[in-house]
């Protein structure tokens, strides 16, 4: 027999009040578009309820919207000190040389005069040289094209922040 129980984390997840999960979203996405979206529809039975509705919220946010929730996320190579989520999401950086880290120094500035943005790719699992492989293949893509992938990238992001949101014991 299978339980159809809500999962704790989640069951905490919605049982929060809406300052308390506005601000747990927040940690997961800088968008606030985004996470209202979310707030509005809980509670959620499953984890995957909660992905899908932050994979419509994704691609429903504005052009603004987007940039709101890219200002959240540090360059590729400098996780923000004292943010453990970026520092392990972007792991794959800390065993690269010198070299590469002052290349991709070099290709996020390239990347941030070209599109106006900072490059936003779902680091987790990947080592500094795909890292630095995807960001000089995506600068040949036009904004149009750059911006579907940000939008994919960002909710390959959430999905992970999220589940370690509904994870926690």
């Amino acid at each position: 027999m299978t339980s159809t129980a809500t999962p704790p984390g989640l069951a905490r997840f919605n049982a929060l009040e809406e300052p308390a999960a506005l601000a747990a979203l927040h940690e997961a996405c800088a968008s606030t578009a985004w996470a209202r979206r979310l707030l509005a529809d809980r509670p959620y039975a499953t984890a995957d309820d909660l992905y899908a509705a932050s994979d419509a919220a994704v691609s429903g946010l504005s052009a603004a919207d987007l940039q709101e929730a890219m200002a959240g996320h540090p360059p590729i190579g400098r996780p923000r000190p004292g943010d453990p989520a970026s520092q392990r999401e972007q792991s794959g950086m800390t065993a690269a040389t010198d070299r590469l880290k002052a290349e991709m120094l070099e290709l996020n500035l390239a990347y941030q005069e070209r599109f106006g943005q900072v490059f936003l790719i779902c680091a987790t699992g990947r080592t500094g040289e795909q890292l630095r492989d995807a960001l000089t293949e995506r600068m040949g893509n036009t904004p149009e094209r750059e911006r579907e992938i940000v939008r994919t990238e960002l909710g390959k992001i959430n999905r992970i922040r999220l589940a370690r949101l509904v994870d926690e014991d």
